[in-house]
This record gives C-alpha cells, structure tokens and sequence, in this order.
C-alpha cells in the first residue's frame, strides 16, 4: 500500500532515512580515532576534493554509456563523498550532513516558487532556466556578493568554466547579438594564433590558443551546444577510428613509422569510410 506523500511542511522531511543513518553512522566509524580506518581518519577537505570530482565524472560516464547497474555504484560512491566532507566538518564543528540536506531542500524551495508558493507559473523549461538564474542572482545579491563572476568554482574543467564564465555575462546583456558575429571572433583568434605560431612566440602562442578555444566555446554557447560534449564526442569518434586504423595496421604486419604520410592518410580515409558503413548497416538492421 502506497504510503501518503511527506508535506514540505512535515519536520520529518529534514531527518534522514534508516538506509542513511546506517551510512552516516558507518562513516563516523571509520573516522574514529580510536578504532577507525588509518586511511579514512588521516583525510581532511582537500583530500577528499579530488576523489569527489572523480566520482561525478564517473557518474557521468555510467549515464553517457547507458550502463545503469554501474550508475546505481556509482551513485552511491558520489553520496559517500557528501558524506564524508560532512562528517570532516561535522568534527571541525562547521555544520553536518543534517544541515547540508536542510540547506538544498531550503534553496529548492527558494529558487522554485512556481511550484512551492504563489511565484508565477512557467510552461517551459526554458522560463525555468531562466527563473532559477533570476533567483541565483537574488541569492548573491543576498550574500553580498559583488560581481556576477562570483561564485563560479574555479575547478570545473576549462571548457565547463568558460561557458559559465560567459553565460554570467550575457545575463546582463554583454554577449554577441548571433552566433555568426561569434563565429567571425573565433576566426579573428585563428589568424591571431597563426600570427604568432609564425613569430616562434611562445607566451603568444600560448594565450592566442587560449583565446580561441575561448571563443570557440562562446560559439558553441551562442548555438546551444555543450562545447564539452562536442568534444567528447569528437574524442571519442576518434578513439574509434584510430582503433580501426591500428587494427589495419596489424592486419597489414606494419608500424606508423614505416609509412609516408599518404598512406597514413588513404588508411585514416579508409576506417572512416569502413566505420560509416557499420553505421548505416547497424541502423538499417535495428528494429
């Protein structure tokens, strides 16, 4: 029998389940000084930073590979991290898991007023994009804060921070007016880089690359595409066929070295063509 959904408004909502009181206390065992993990007890906040990015990437692996049984571990590794950082904090006495779980069911209230208050309703997810970007900006107005820029983590990957970096700033209305004029920039920093790959200036050629694979990015932004998973998907078409390009190169008892650059070429050209037609056979024979 279905039990009745939890009110918002219920104190139960903020105490965790039995299955995460038994992780919250596993996790304060394996912190004990006395009779806990040597490993688990010598972490801080710094040192579990980096296992914490690890997890999400792996989550984010099982979901592009569709592997959902690995998502399920996955996912739990990701929680344990949460819970870790917490426990850390919990005994530097700055807040605990509690207090985590009361903040982001308290900003998930704040920034959805459409379906917690009386805040105007959206029918799309485009007006809700755009409404939780309104409320964020209330919440940094809140905090003080002084600068769209802030609060961007300066860890996420480069292309992931670039695009944040310029979603802040078209927010209020610095940003191009089409994709195209984007477009025009990025070659702009083209022949910028070519310019000083000509010169043999390193420093130069180092922040002219740099600015056009921010620009590139701007472009990506400006058409609606993820610029990090474009180039993923790059990396891993690739990834494929270079593995079939090796796999020719073992049929034919040959090495890279030993060929001219044409025939590097004609055998690149030759897995592409071999790869596409996989495709449209393998399409042609789903259901």
């Amino acid at each position: 029998m279905n039990k009745p959904p939890l009110q918002i408004s219920d104190p139960t909502c903020n105490m965790p389940d039995a299955a995460v009181n038994r992780l919250l206390a596993i996790m304060r065992q394996l912190r004990d000084p006395h009779s806990g993990c040597p490993w688990d007890i010598e972490q801080d906040l710094e040192s579990i930073a980096p296992h914490t990015i690890e997890e999400a990437y792996e989550v984010a692996d099982a979901i592009r590979t569709g592997n959902h049984g690995q998502l399920l571990a996955e996912l739990g590794d990701l929680l344990l991290q949460v819970v870790f950082l917490s426990q850390i904090a919990d005994e530097m006495e700055l807040f605990d898991f509690s207090t985590v779980v009361e903040g982001i069911s308290d900003k998930l209230l704040r920034r959805h007023p459409h379906v917690f208050s009386d805040g105007a309703r959206v029918a799309t997810a485009a007006e809700q994009s755009e409404n939780w970007e309104h409320q964020k900006a209330l919440d940094r107005q809140r905090s003080s804060s002084v600068s769209e820029m802030d609060d961007i983590a300066q860890t996420l990957p480069a292309l992931m921070l670039a695009a944040k970096v310029q979603q802040r700033a078209a927010r209020v209305g610095f940003d191009f007016e089409h994709s195209h004029a984007a477009l025009e920039r990025a070659l702009d920093e083209l022949d910028e880089l070519m310019h000083a790959c000509a010169e043999g200036n390193g420093d130069a050629t180092r922040d002219e690359l740099g600015d056009l694979l921010f620009s590139v990015v701007n472009v990506a932004r400006i058409l609606g595409i993820d610029a990090e998973s474009s180039l993923r998907i790059a990396t891993d078409k690739f990834t494929n066929r270079f593995r079939a390009v090796e796999k020719r190169m073992t049929d034919l008892n040959a090495r890279f070295e030993d060929l001219s650059p044409e025939a590097r070429d004609r055998l690149w050209e030759n897995a592409k063509a071999d790869i596409s037609r996989d495709s449209r056979t393998g399409d042609q024979s789903s259901p």
